[in-house]
């Protein structure tokens, strides 16, 4: 008895790795959030272990089915709709209730839109974190676009884009993002820049398709790089010199390529 988790391709079909379609196989049952969806990828290799619904709406009640069945002795194999289960998608309850009954959990490694996007965005990848889905408030999405941290990877629906890069751009012009789209499938593209070009560049214009942002180190936020020392010198001189802050702030930013919201907030603190 046991459970399997089991990443599954992102886009193309013929990322699924060997140890996947034996683990398929050799289930007694695969827990799927969309059946036709699982069963596209069980035909394409031949695959005839028997599907149940396993999604958001019915993770309570069908983790507690599944743990009595694999008490039972059965092996439950784990899948999302495309990538790591649990990364963005439901089997966060299933294998918490499998932990607490006692049962042994596997984890397969594979395909992850999260990753190829990190990779493929050429951007600092020693240090990075995941946000899932990015905040629908604005607010919240400010904060944690200008949280330090390294890296961040973060999946957005594709109308939100626009306006997403426009905040964006906003708290951070030179700011280095990449904009993942369709991974591993026929159409796939990786636009890099700055927030302030994409920004541009979509402006009133969505991408098509699934949207992975991958955006550089922030300078604003804790653990940024911060504003450069010479910089704030120069800001804090025109300012003493009775020149305003926030036009002082942009053309010293100018000068020395640095973040003018990096250096208004550092001449304010």
């Amino acid at each position: 008895m046991s459970l399997v988790v089991c990443p599954t391709p992102i886009g193309n079909l013929e990322d699924v790795t060997l140890r996947v379609l034996a683990a398929l196989r050799e289930a007694d049952v695969i827990a799927c959030e969309d059946t036709r969806r699982t069963r596209t990828l069980l035909d394409r290799y031949g695959v005839s272990s028997p599907l149940v619904s396993y999604h958001e709406h019915n993770e309570e009640q069908r983790a507690a089915q599944l743990v009595q069945r694999m008490q039972g002795g059965d092996t439950v194999a784990l899948v999302s709709d495309a990538g790591m289960p649990l990364v963005s998608d439901p089997g966060y309850v299933l294998v918490r209730a499998c932990v607490a009954a006692g049962i042994g959990v596997e984890v397969l490694p594979g395909p992850s839109a999260a990753i190829a996007a990190l990779v493929a965005s050429a951007l600092p990848a020693d240090r990075w974190r995941f946000a899932g889905f990015l905040p629908r408030k604005r607010g919240e999405l400010s904060k944690l676009l200008a949280e330090g941290g390294g890296t961040l990877v973060a999946f957005e629906s594709p109308r939100r884009v626009p306006a997403t890069l426009a905040l964006l751009a906003d708290l951070e012009p030179g700011r280095e993002v990449a904009l993942c789209r369709e991974l591993t499938k026929v159409h796939e593209e990786v636009v890099r820049g700055s927030a302030s070009e994409l920004a541009e560049r979509y402006a009133g214009k969505p991408p098509k398709g699934e949207v992975v942002l991958v955006l550089g180190p922030s300078d604003i936020g804790p653990g940024g790089a911060g504003a450069e020392p010479a910089g704030l010198e120069q800001l804090r001189r025109l300012v003493d010199a009775g020149a305003k802050p926030r036009p002082a702030a942009t053309a010293v930013a100018e000068l020395t390529g640095g973040s003018a919201n990096a250096l208004y907030k550092a001449l304010t603190e």
